[in-house]
């Protein structure tokens, strides 16, 4: 398996995420830089976490005009997988290739800690090696992280079996405080129409390795690369 990871002048968990992948395909992914105009051939391109330009304009907004994403668009409607952590989740909306917006907390805070997620899909690339409605904790750290689209388009999503992940309590439930940012229907993730390409908010690279306290991220790391090997 080939995996490369972009790099944007903000980024700050492009590292973290190419020790998960790393730790699971047994060698080190590409480091893309923004500025080329080329993806290498990859079985996966990962848009990492972190501040893309700083967030300036609103997040990914910049980054999601450089060069590089020309072709990381082009490939992933083309069936290359894709996935888009935190600031990647932005690009990958910015870009078209996932519907929706995201917008600031509904707290107006930056938010920093782990939460609980509801595995709704357990029929892709990116979560084999989880069970339908287990209840896993991944952390997150955002500012807009609060996902919103009009009504039509999230009847479509639920009706097309997109949401890939919602926030939850310890039973599994997605009301009230179960729900850190504000994101409509819970949301904390979901795919295009293919399933090929998953942007989430929380941050599956930050709990990969029990020396980070927890491992519930492990398992997308290793289901793609069983998937794409």
């Amino acid at each position: 398996m080939k995996a490369s990871v972009i790099v944007f002048p903000g980024s700050n968990c492009d590292r973290d995420v190419a020790v998960s992948l790393e730790a699971a395909m047994g060698k080190k992914p590409a480091m893309v830089w923004h500025g080329d105009a080329d993806v290498p051939q990859s079985d996966l391109i990962v848009l990492p976490g972190g501040f893309s330009y700083g967030d300036y304009l609103r997040s990914g907004a910049m980054a999601a005009h450089s060069p590089i994403m020309r072709d990381v668009v082009a490939k992933a409607k083309k069936g290359t997988p894709v996935l888009g952590i935190c600031n990647g989740f932005h690009l990958l909306t910015e870009t078209g290739l996932l519907p929706g917006v995201l917008m600031r907390n509904a707290s107006l805070k930056f938010i920093c800690k782990d939460v609980l997620l509801k595995v709704e899909r357990v029929d892709t690339d990116f979560t084999r090696g989880y069970s339908e409605g287990q209840v896993i904790t991944i952390p997150v750290a955002h500012h807009d992280g609060n996902y919103f689209t009009d009504d039509d388009t999230l009847n479509r999503l639920e009706g097309e079996n997109r949401i890939a992940f919602r926030y939850c309590d310890k039973a599994g439930a997605t009301g009230g405080d179960a729900n850190p940012n504000g994101s409509q229907r819970n949301i904390a993730g979901l795919y295009n129409e293919t399933g090929t390409v998953l942007g989430l908010m929380p941050h599956p690279e930050r709990l990969a390795d029990p020396a980070l306290g927890g491992t519930d991220g492990m398992p997308m790391f290793a289901s793609l690369v069983e998937a794409l090997h």
